[in-house]
């Protein structure tokens, strides 16, 4: 297993992610594009000591935008969305 940091890039904090977080104990994470499930599981757990019951995970494409007049992609990034034991939490702070 690789570095859990290489794996976990950002924690992603937006109004859904709260919602989210208060209402089904869910969190969204920005992870490494060739990481798998039990890699970002095993990486979570060791970084922020909780228990994961579930991770779902999907590939968000680049957006189509305009770059000086011309078009360009923006880039593509890896998503997880973590499901945590009750009464386990991510601190964000």
């Amino acid at each position: 297993m690789r570095d859990p940091h290489q794996i976990i890039k950002t924690l992603r904090v937006t109004e859904k992610g709260s919602a989210q977080s208060a209402k089904s104990n869910q969190y969204t994470l920005a992870v490494a594009p060739e990481a798998n499930k039990i890699d970002i599981k095993q990486a979570v757990e060791k970084v922020f000591k909780v228990t994961v019951l579930r991770v779902n995970t999907l590939n968000v494409h680049g957006k189509l935008k305009l770059m000086r007049g011309r078009p360009s992609r923006q880039v593509g990034w890896k998503k997880a969305i973590i499901t945590l034991k009750a009464g386990d939490k991510i601190e964000l702070a």
